[in-house]
């Protein structure tokens, strides 16, 4: 056994235990379903200018929305209660201290303004002309400001920033092209006076108080002014100061100003009963998926089961240390990644079994390097259009949007590392092993498996028959558009709003009782929660006063004497604005794949590639619509998750289209050639599918209400992405190769050696 394959084993072992110590040492960050939170209501008071109607404070709400994410407040709630008041609610957020320091910093008004100083003034002066300010200043003395020359609007951006090594903190702004010019205008006209001289300073006012009243420097010449539309408020900042500043500087001013009217400590909307059955039905599926690895691939099999282990390991580090928010859904998300981690380290099993097939006198070792680097291309590919989207979510989403990017881009990382140098150590060693080498059937790499031994001697030609399989998806999508267009679609309270009921009871009863009553009323999709100010909220979708009489006369069974404290109409947590960035965070996901996969492949693989995931999510959405099943935030991380799995399935496919096309003879057709390609990938295809479907099996029979919806969304998902990568993306992509044929020569790197040599490499 080679020196290298220790040293790398040592590495890992390395890697792992610090990971272990990560995950030991700090504590997740847990989501209001799985801890609960902090809830504020907020009262908007309109003026004259600006009233307080639903259209402002919609927008008001969105300004928080930014500000929230801006303070690094992850998986939140934010909605409108009635016409104008505002209901937030942050996870994690379990102490009155803790819920007062939120509030006082998500309320804050935060409108920022820049002044010229036009003099010094006594303190109950008052102002020289119509518009100035008479304010007190940062550095102890009292200014007369002029009216206000750049507005927060004309504000581009602010961050907490450590300049040229120094301790102290400043906030770093930057202009809009119109802010910036009017800075220099500013400045260069102050900086004409003389040092000392208080018309040489600049105030920077925040809600009324000016946090810092900077003098010109001197190397700043006069009519000239500091340009490059950038700039630092200095105010001898804390670290938390200066972040929290340009938070609410980056989030922008309130179109409206907010009065807190209400705040309480909510508990978690999930039960324990339904959170220990969904992780049971997590290690359940773990353990088959597991098994059958093992059954299927024997030592190497096993050796990935480990490295599975260690995937969870290193997921959960990279979740905690980057401080994000673990939800129900980011935890099944998380489980389902564990199922699909397996997909790497199948590719690199099935391409190992065939260089041993070919080649058995080379050893089971060089076999499984060949098999890695033989994968490398497919699982890169597929794991690189995965990121992207998830990346654009995060980047371009918000709210759950941009929390489900960070899951799934822990998730496709961590994954990455377990299957290309975990699992490979892990075989390495393995196979290194004398006994296994003498009876190489050990190792699970010395024969293709049944499945493919079949494939190979039918030769089926699936291709070959490419308008009945694209007929049967047209029908499919046919009767998935009926659904959407008859039967509508279920959305949850995220995307329609509804009605919040506070309620008190005499009996002491549990939140796992009190939802089950709310169920046996007919609202099993309802959240309910314990909280401080009553023994009960719940939050459902728009009804009726008879349906709200029910969900009281159903808690009267089991609590007693049922007391209404509170009744409010609430808006959508998923607003306009944020099912508008959601579609146009899918939509710019797409055509990012898309761009990917021409660069990698041709546009036609793209195309091809995004019409499949385009099919599996409208098959789902029909599917949900026809089973009256709720469209919810739970459904929207599953329909992000069927795009990944789709598209990861798609380019597994392609991958070895590419490959064997570049090696076919000039005599061979194209469809010939996919239909091969794409025989060769079902038993990875089986095998990958039916382990994650091992999960989400047990998901879907043990894992309680709460993500039933959410497994079977994803079962659904798993059984058309696998059915479109073949049936569908194939088929389309041989219809476009005629037309726009991809050529048959591999591009190839051509490196030059030193002219002296006279050689070629």
């Amino acid at each position: 056994m080679s020196r290298g394959v220790w040293i790398r084993f040592i590495l890992v072992l390395g890697l792992l235990a610090g990971c272990a110590a990560l995950a030991i040492n700090v504590k997740p960050n847990l989501g209001l379903d799985l801890k609960g939170g902090a809830q504020f209501v907020f009262q908007a008071e309109g003026t004259d200018q600006v009233p307080a109607n639903a259209e402002n404070v919609d927008k008001t709400l969105q300004v928080l929305r930014g500000r929230v994410d801006a303070l690094g407040v992850a998986e939140s709630t934010l909605v409108r209660q009635g016409k104008d008041r505002i209901l937030v609610e942050l996870p994690g957020v379990t102490s009155d201290k803790q819920a007062q320091e939120a509030e006082d910093r998500i309320g804050t008004t935060a409108k920022l303004t820049i002044h010229e100083v036009l003099a010094t003034a006594e303190a109950d002066a008052k102002p020289s002309k119509k518009g100035n300010q008479v304010l007190p200043s940062d550095q102890g003395d009292t200014l007369e400001v002029g009216p206000t020359v750049i507005q927060g609007d004309q504000i581009s951006g602010a961050s907490a920033v450590q300049r040229d090594q120094s301790v102290e903190w400043v906030v770093a702004i930057d202009f809009s092209s119109e802010g910036g010019k009017t800075w220099a205008d500013i400045t260069g006209k102050a900086a004409c006076n003389p040092t000392g001289d208080p018309k040489r300073r600049i105030a920077i006012v925040l809600d009324g108080e000016v946090i810092s009243s900077p003098e010109v420097n001197q190397g700043i010449g006069c009519n000239v002014g500091i340009r490059g539309g950038a700039t630092d408020i200095t105010g001898n900042f804390t670290a938390t100061d200066a972040k929290d500043l340009a938070a609410l500087i980056e989030g922008g001013a309130l179109p409206l100003e907010l009065k807190a009217i209400s705040d309480r400590l909510v508990g978690p909307s999930l039960g324990a009963a339904a959170i220990n059955a969904s992780v049971e039905a997590g290690i359940i599926g773990l353990i088959l998926t597991g098994l059958f690895i093992i059954f299927v691939y024997r030592l190497v099999g096993l050796m990935a089961t480990v490295a599975l282990a260690s995937y969870a390991l290193l997921a959960y580090a990279l979740l905690v240390g980057l401080g994000s928010t673990l939800t129900l859904p980011g935890l099944a998300g998380f489980v389902l990644a564990i199922g699909m981690a397996i997909d790497a380290n199948v590719l690199v099993f099935e391409r190992a079994r065939e260089e041993y097939q070919a080649y058995p006198s080379a050893g089971l070792r060089r076999a499984l390097a060949v098999g890695f680097n033989k994968a490398w291309s497919a699982i890169i590919d597929s794991n690189v259009t995965t990121l992207l989207a998830a990346a654009l979510l995060f980047f371009l989403g918000s709210g759950p949007i941009k929390g489900f990017g960070v899951t799934l881009s822990i998730g496709v990382i961590a994954s990455m590392v377990s299957a290309l140098i975990i699992a490979r150590v892990l075989c390495d060693l393995a196979v290194a092993n004398r006994p296994v080498a003498t009876h190489p059937r050990v190792s699970g790499l010395s024969h293709l498996g049944k499945v493919r031994t079949w494939l190979d001697r039918k030769n089926p030609q699936l291709v070959a028959k490419r308008k009945l399989w694209l007929g049967i998806s047209g029908v499919a999508l046919v009767l998935a558009a009926a659904g959407i267009a008859t039967q509508g679609l279920q959305l949850g309270v995220e995307f329609t709003g509804g009605r919040q009921l506070d309620y008190s009871v005499s009996k002491t009863i549990s939140v796992d009782t009190a939802r089950q009553a709310v169920a046996d009323a007919g609202f099993p999709e309802a959240v309910v929660q314990t909280a401080d100010t009553a023994d009960f909220t719940v939050r459902t979708g728009s009804i009726s006063n008879d349906e709200e009489q029910k969900i009281e006369s159903e808690l009267a069974k089991v609590g007693g004497d049922v007391t209404k404290v509170d009744d409010q109409t609430i808006g959508s947590s998923l607003g306009k604005e944020l099912r508008n960035n959601a579609l146009i965070a899918f939509g710019v996901a797409f055509l990012a794949q898309l761009l990917y996969l021409a660069i990698r492949f041709k546009w036609t693989f793209g195309v091809a590639a995004v019409l499949a995931m385009a099919h599996d999510v409208i098959l789902v959405i029909g599917l949900f619509a026809w089973l009256q099943k709720p469209i919810d935030g739970i459904f929207l991380a599953a329909a992000m998750t069927i795009v990944g799995l789709s598209v990861n399935d798609t380019v597994v496919v392609f991958d070895r289209i590419r490959e064997r096309w570049w090696a076919s003879k000039p005599t061979d057709e194209f469809i010939e050639v996919a239909n091969t390609a794409a025989v060769e990938t079902i038993p990875r295809t089986v095998n990958t599918g039916l382990g994650a479907m091992f999960i989400l099996a047990a998901l879907a029979v043990l894992g309680g209400d709460s993500l039933q919806d959410f497994a079977i969304a994803l079962l659904v998902g798993l059984v058309v992405g696998t059915f479109s990568s073949v049936f569908v993306a194939t088929p389309l992509l041989t219809y476009m190769q005629p037309r726009f044929p991809m050529s048959r020569a591999k591009k190839e790197r051509v490196v030059r050696a030193p002219e002296d040599s006279g050689a070629v490499v």
